[in-house]
């Protein structure tokens, strides 16, 4: 008997995850909904417009260290349970945000509402488990298993996400014109509280998953204390890298280099104390796995793109070519045109990949998806002198990067050890954010050490440290591309 495709496109998944999509759109509104704002935050707090890069660093900081074990713990007690338990936390840090008076203060109300980054690989494990389930189930009925309805979830979650995130851009651009900002500030909770009520009517627990699964006694806390201070590190070297440049006779480089070397150590002790360990928070051996290597090294050089990229694609649009000679000199308003097409083309990137996946194979998906991505930014290169020649490169870019965004979460599922479906998920995430975290570095890097005498101003970066964002982003996009032809075609399949 042929084949057919699953019922509603999700084999009987359509409920859960039509709840999870409204999780992922609370997640892209957080994403989305403070960027205009963050001047009016900076005043509001009595810091400079320069301060809130702070922000950004603190909370990729503390999502490379909470998504493994937040994970970890959904594989053993139930993703649902964690997809609560990291939504109240991101409500009564959404709520903190809105009174808190001081820049410290808020600064560590940006860093928790960072639980959020957990929402994706947990929906992903979640629904790739309850997937094989019922492909268990229904065997034959459903055309290409686990895998293919969960690469179909995986589109339709990270289009909501992204419709989020425009939805949220607008919508914070809009009320910080007319409202206070603490009525402003305030919105973003009651968001998340709608979102956790959502997760706790509509969303089943995995199968199988029970607390009693997990005994504190066996929990991996030693390894999660030394990766947490490990990461520390590194990354408070990368920022002391950035803010004091490669000037070997600066004290703040050698300190950079000294927090960078200690954290390198202690990722060496991690890495030992989790091959000793019976039941570690992340199992090292994954990392030597043949079909799971390739995707986490094509997740960290993603986020080089994806998130080292942004800032530098936002401050270029706004650089006055009369006065450095480059930029597009564009209105606040214009800039957002360009994210919010950026956004859209991701959303349809995400929702192709079950399409493409289907004319061609799962591999050759990925592998276009990292080819648009080099594209796009290799498109920079000769074409950067128009608004319509901008937002054309930044459509190919968003292609790739929402079929990625949407894919490798998936890869990871197909491809993890049984049990570990939850830490391969969150580990794309965290590989993707420390390789977004060193781009934001050395890119900083680039534009300041070129800039010197670049413009008249004395604030924008210059061309040379742009050009040098563009190569390298597309240069991680091809070496994203060459890594595809490494994974196993098994990897693509149910685990065994």
């Amino acid at each position: 008997m042929s084949r057919r495709a699953a019922p509603l496109l999700f084999g009987g998944l359509a409920s859960v995850v039509g709840y999870l999509a409204f999780v992922e759109f609370t997640s892209g509104v957080l994403q989305g909904y403070y960027t205009p704002m963050l001047t009016d935050i900076a005043r509001h707090l009595g810091v400079g417009d320069a301060d809130v890069n702070w922000l950004e660093g603190a909370q990729l900081m503390l999502s490379a260290m909470v998504v493994p074990a937040l994970s970890k713990l959904g594989d053993q007690i139930g993703h649902r349970r964690i997809l609560l338990l990291s939504t109240a936390v991101t409500f009564a840090a959404s709520l903190m945000l809105a009174f808190s008076p001081v820049f410290w203060l808020f600064l560590i109300a940006w860093a928790v509402q960072g639980f959020y980054v957990v929402w994706l690989p947990l929906e992903i494990a979640l629904v790739y488990i309850r997937s094989r389930h019922l492909a268990q189930q229904q065997g034959d009925r459903i055309a290409g298993g686990a895998p293919a309805l969960t690469r179909r979830a995986a589109g339709v979650l990270v289009g909501a996400l992204e419709l989020g995130a425009i939805s949220g851009a607008l919508v914070g651009g809009a009320l910080i014109d007319s409202l206070s900002l603490q009525i402003v500030l305030l919105i973003p909770a009651v968001v998340v509280g709608i979102c956790w009520i959502v997760i706790a009517v509509g969303v089943k627990e995995t199968p199988g998953a029970s607390p009693e699964n997990w005994r504190a006694s066996a929990f991996d806390f030693r390894g999660l204390v030394t990766i947490t201070l490990a990461l520390i590190a590194v990354m408070g070297g990368f920022f002391l890298l950035r803010a004091s440049g490669i000037d070997t006779g600066s004290p703040m480089f050698w300190a950079a280099a000294g927090a960078m070397l200690l954290g390198a150590v202690g990722v060496w002790a991690f890495v030992r104390i989790e091959l000793a360990h019976a039941d570690p928070i992340i199992d090292m051996r994954m990392f030597a796995d043949s079909r799971l290597w390739p995707v986490f090294a094509t997740a960290g050089l993603f986020g080089v793109s994806v998130l080292g990229a942004q800032a530098p694609l936002s401050t270029f649009a706004r650089t006055d070519p009369s006065v450095t000679g480059y930029g597009l000199g564009t209105s606040g308003f214009e800039t957002s045109l360009i994210i919010g097409v950026y956004l859209i083309a991701m959303v349809i990137g995400a929702l192709l990949v079950p399409t493409v996946s289907r004319l061609t194979t799962p591999r050759w998906a990925l592998l276009i998806a990292c080819l648009l991505v080099a594209l796009g930014f290799g498109l920079f290169l000769p074409f950067h002198d128009t608004y319509l020649q901008v937002i054309a490169n930044m459509v190919i870019v968003g292609l790739g990067s929402g079929a990625l965004v949407a894919s490798l979460p998936a890869a990871a599922a197909a491809a993890a050890p049984e049990g570990q479906t939850g830490v391969a998920t969150g580990l794309t995430n965290s590989v993707k954010t420390v390789g977004g975290a060193a781009a934001s570095c050395v890119f900083g890097i680039a534009l300041s050490t070129f800039a010197a005498g670049a413009s008249a101003t004395g604030t924008a970066g210059s061309f040379e440290g742009y050009m040098t964002v563009w190569i390298v982003c597309s240069a991680t996009g091809l070496a994203a591309a060459a890594l595809m032809l490494f994974v196993p075609t098994r990897a693509f399949n149910d685990a065994v």
